[in-house]
Order: C-alpha cells, then sequence, then structure tokens
C-alpha cells in the first residue's frame, strides 16, 4: 500500500505550508525571547542591569507566544488528525513547554512587585529556568519528528478503520539524536537571544552581550552540524520525496552558514546584520525540518493500514477553504501591529533610561 492513496489537494499543501510559517515565526521571534530570558541571571551585575535586559523584550515577549498559538490552532483546524495525534503522543512533553511558558510569564510580572534583590534575583532564575524548558523540548521533538514518530494501527472499530496511535514512550524520544535537537535550540535560542539583546542595549551592557554572542556561538557551532547533518542522514521515511529531501539538504546547510556568518559578523561590532543571520538560519533550519515532514507530517506510517499522512489527517475542503479566507484578511493585520509594536520600540537602552525605584527618571549622562 503507497502512502498517499489520494493526491494531496492545493489547499492541504499550502496549509502545511501556512502552517510551516507559523511555527518558524515562531521560533525566530520569540526564540529571541527565550534567549534573553535565558540570560538574564548571566548578563546583569546589579538590578539595573537586569531591569535593562528585561526590557529588551518587555514590550514584545507575549505578543510573539501568539505564533505559537496561532500554530498549534492552525493544526488543529486544518489536519485534526495530525492534532490529535500528535498531542496526545506528545503530552507530557507539551505540558513542560506550558509551565515553561506559564513560569517566565510569572517570573516577568512578579520580579518588580518588590524592590529586594533575592526577591528579583528568585524571580529571574525562574524567567530562565522557565525560558530554558520550551527550546529544550522543542529541540528534542522536531529531532523526532526526523527520526520519525512510531505509531500503531487500532484496527477496525464498526467496520471502520480506526486512526493510528502513538507506539512509543516519553522517555523514548530522549534518544541521542533527540538529545542533540535539545542542546542544539537552547544554544542556537542563547545565541540568537544574545545577539537581540547586545543590538537593543548599549554601552557596557551591550559590549558584553556582544562578547558572549561570539562565546555562545562557537559553543553553538558543533552541536548544530551534528543536528543538521545526522537529520538529512536519517533513513527515509515511507513516501518522502527525493526533491524535497535535496531541498532540507540545502537549507540545512546554509543555514549552517548563515550562523557562521552571524558570529563573525558579531564579533565586528555588527549586530543587527548578526540578528538577521542568525533569524535566517532558525528559519532555513525550519525549512529544512517541513521538508521532511512531508507527506507523512513526521510519523512513521510503515506497515499501517491506515497511514498518517496529509491527506488522511487533513479536515474538508470546505474548512480549508473557509481558514484560507479567513486568514488572507486577518494575518495582514497581525503582521502590521506586530511590525508597528517593534517600530515603536525600537530604540536602545541603557541604565541611564531605567528610572530608580522611587519612579524618578535617572539624569542621562552626555
Amino acid at each position: 500500500m503507497t502512502l498517499l492513496a489520494v493526491t494531496p489537494s492545493f489547499l492541504q499543501v499550502l496549509w502545511l505550508v501556512l502552517i510551516a510559517v507559523l511555527w518558524i515565526g515562531f521560533l525566530f521571534l520569540d526564540g529571541f525571547d527565550f534567549g534573553v530570558a535565558m540570560l538574564l541571571p548571566f548578563v546583569g551585575r546589579n538590578d539595573k542591569e537586569r531591569r535593562v535586559i528585561v526590557n529588551t523584550i518587555g514590550p514584545v515577549w507575549d505578543g510573539n507566544e501568539v505564533w505559537l498559538l496561532t500554530a498549534g490552532g492552525a493544526m488543529f483546524a486544518a489536519f485534526s488528525g495530525w492534532y490529535a495525534t500528535l498531542f496526545s503522543a506528545l503530552y507530557l512533553p507539551l505540558l513542560l513547554i506550558l509551565l515553561g511558558l506559564i513560569l517566565r510569564g510569572v517570573a516577568f510580572e512578579y520580579r518588580g512587585k518588590r524592590p529586594d534583590w533575592a526577591w528579583r534575583n528568585r524571580w529571574d532564575w525562574a524567567a530562565a529556568i522557565g525560558s530554558l524548558l520550551p527550546p529544550l523540548v522543542f529541540g528534542v521533538g522536531f529531532a523526532n519528528f526526523l527520526i520519525g514518530l512510531p505509531l500503531k494501527d487500532q484496527g477496525v472499530l464498526g467496520g471502520t478503520t480506526t486512526a493510528p496511535l502513538f507506539n512509543g514512550t516519553f522517555l523514548g524520544l530522549f534518544s541521542v539524536y533527540g538529545l542533540v535537537g535539545g542542546i542544539t535550540f537552547v544554544l542556537v535560542f542563547l545565541t540568537h537571544g544574545a545577539i537581540y539583546a547586545a543590538l537593543k542595549t548599549k554601552g557596557e551592557i551591550s559590549g558584553r552581550l556582544k562578547k558572549l554572542a561570539v562565546t555562545l556561538g562557537l559553543i553553538t557551532a558543533l552541536p548544530a552540524v551534528v543536528f543538521v547533518v545526522w537529520g538529512n542522514l536519517l533513513p527515509k521515511l515511507p513516501g518522502q520525496l527525493d526533491s524535497l529531501r535535496m531541498v532540507s539538504w540545502v537549507a540545512g546547510l546554509l543555514g549552517l552558514v548563515a550562523f557562521v556568518a552571524a558570529v563573525l559578523v558579531v564579533r565586528k561590532g555588527r549586530e543587527g546584520i548578526a540578528f538577521i543571520l542568525t533569524g535566517t538560519t532558525i528559519a532555513l533550519v525550519g525549512v529544512m525540518i517541513f521538508a521532511q515532514l512531508y507527506p507523512g507530517l513526521g510519523f512513521n506510517n510503515t506497515g499501517l493500514q491506515a497511514p498518517l499522512d496529509i491527506t488522511t489527517a487533513s479536515s474538508s475542503p470546505t474548512t480549508l477553504t473557509l481558514m484560507s479566507i479567513a486568514a488572507a484578511i486577518l494575518v495582514p493585520v497581525v503582521l502590521a501591529y506586530q511590525i508597528w509594536a517593534y517600530s515603536v520600540f525600537r530604540r536602545r537602552l541603557g541604565v541611564e533610561n531605567i528610572p530608580d525605584e522611587s519612579g524618578e527618571p535617572v539624569a542621562v549622562v552626555g
């Protein structure tokens, strides 16, 4: 039995591409949020410096999370079978992501409730831990998509062949390649966040962040190469296209080149270009991953009577049509708002821009 008994429609392929764009947007935008928060306890030498770092992402971090919600919602609406099997199979990892996101949000809100260093330091560590969990789990998860999540048939119920179930365990997700994926995502986001924070700050803080970004980039290089090369050398899953496999190779290798270029550029003090390059790396690795998700959506359908793929997991043509109309209207509005928000908060910050606890601003020298 071939994996794709029915040729995917234009709308099915379109929505898989749109979901890939939403995930890449989330990884690009919330990626630097995670990186900045993970660095918070290590970069700020005093409370004012930490407040500078928090304020680099303060106006945008919660808006960046919308991309995750939208990606999950699009998966639910466009490929309900994919969403149901994936979210039930990865219930515990998704719970860890949710706990991390909650911990980060609570930490940002509570750190300023008391002007006490010990209080704020504890919440800064909470923000760092909460920001560590999502990229670690996402890295492990995406690595397992490339390996292929194992499925098993449920059999026939009421004369109808039922959808397959996940045939694995939580601990089974943490294979060697899965751990490489988790470590790579964490380190790439750390580098991405350090470059973003350097771009949004000035003075001594920015200088320290640039040096840290170079160090982190050098540390990240080896696991990133292993993740990309190993991911493209994994056995092909049923139905994977040779042409998309080539796209995966090209995107992954170009992503590595962009990352190396980012480290070299930030070393010369061009953090704006470096940030674009690390963002390009994240986007290209996202392309690499999603190129291999077609058509089996990250599942290993070997030997199944009812394979789960882009056609069998899809919603009805009417649903996809209505979603396309809604997306054409609403997505430009959301993008315009986010562009406006980043434009409003585009200036660099320094300790002179942070008010004292009394609320009186500190005088800017020079």
